[in-house]
């Protein structure tokens, strides 16, 4: 009876874990377009779930993880200038105790990159931040990829 009990208590709790759910609520894509024969603009989007927001890159020390991108070196681009972002909204948050900026829904980030070569492969990290009204999410780290044709 005992080798029963613990056996249907192993399935229980392993298959609880099934059910779990990790939270990601922001989902990212990417693309570029050439704007030149020696230079393109690859785009970084960032879908996010109702509820939630990512953070500006533009932050004051002392509060949220910004969006950061980290271009990887290559000798077959260079970076053209700092990644930029649309207007963000911003809000004062108390857990921060200041204005932050932040954006919800969607947002597609800019870098134009000068090509050493006709093609490039744009490697890179980004980093950010998610939170609701109630709770933030670990900061997160994504390697992306960007073939420019």
């Amino acid at each position: 009876m005992k080798k029963l009990t613990l056996i249907l208590a192993i399935l229980f709790f392993s298959g609880a874990g099934v059910f779990a759910q990790i939270e990601n609520p922001v989902t990212w894509s990417y693309g570029q377009k050439k704007i030149s024969k020696t230079e393109a603009i690859i785009y970084l989007k960032a879908t996010i779930e109702d509820g939630w927001h990512i953070y500006s890159q533009e932050l004051k020390p002392g509060g949220p993880i910004k969006t950061s991108f980290t271009f990887a070196p290559s000798k077959d681009y260079v970076k053209v200038g700092k990644t930029i972002e649309p207007k963000a909204s911003s809000k004062f948050e108390k857990v921060f105790n200041m204005n932050v900026g932040y954006f919800e829904k969607q947002v597609i980030f800019q870098q134009k990159v000068k090509l050493l070569k006709p093609t490039a492969t744009v490697k890179g990290k980004l980093e950010y931040m998610v939170c609701d009204e109630t709770k933030c999410l670990p900061p997160t780290e994504v390697d992306f990829m960007v073939q420019v044709k």
